[in-house]
């Protein structure tokens, strides 16, 4: 049922005295834990805040990536399962604080580090991870080049260089035919 089609819904709700109505938004509220952290963030939170959620999360994915490096026999499949994790994270982020330009950040730097080389045998059970791992790795980066490209052109410009590294990490894995197939560019 939306609000929308229901006008006599609609009169009802606004004609509710403010003291129950307040009572009924808060009960609401406190049933949505992202919409409850995301109106945190809006009133009680300020820019300092953000750059300090954007520093936390940015430690949580090097402690992460690094921790994953670490591992003598991590496989592509150990890093799918860290790179969706983290770019959950980010979206999480993202719905909290509605900030499209620490999102990018946040997501350029993921897909700076997130290691792609894994050399599993073809008839190991582990090379259909490997192709899901990249595959996931071009999504991701498509997703982030439609964001990029709306940003203001100085973050534009100041996103550039970090921008291009991904895409040259394509080329390294031999990923560059796919990105021009779904319209990544060569370079920015």
């Amino acid at each position: 049922m939306l609000l929308k089609d229901h006008k006599d819904l609609k009169a009802a709700i606004t004609a509710i005295p403010p003291k129950e109505k307040d009572k009924l938004l808060l009960r609401l509220i406190a049933k949505d834990k992202v919409l409850t952290e995301h109106l945190h963030f809006k009133l009680l939170e300020n820019e300092t805040d953000l750059e300090e959620r954007q520093s936390l999360l940015t430690e949580e994915i090097d402690d992460s990536i690094s921790a994953l490096l670490k591992i003598k026999k991590s496989t592509s499949k150990d890093a799918l399962a860290a790179f969706r994790k983290l770019n959950g994270r980010v979206n999480h982020h993202y719905k909290v604080t509605k900030d499209p330009n620490t999102e990018v950040e946040l997501r350029l730097h993921l897909l700076k580090i997130v290691p792609l080389d894994y050399k599993e045998s073809v008839f190991s059970p582990l090379a259909k991870f490997n192709e899901r791992l990249k595959t996931y790795f071009l999504r991701t980066t498509l997703a982030l080049y439609k964001k990029y490209i709306k940003l203001h052109e100085d973050l534009q410009y100041d996103l550039k260089d970090d921008f291009n590294a991904v895409l040259s990490k394509m080329e390294e894995q031999q990923l560059s035919r796919a990105a021009r197939e779904i319209g990544l560019p060569e370079e920015i």
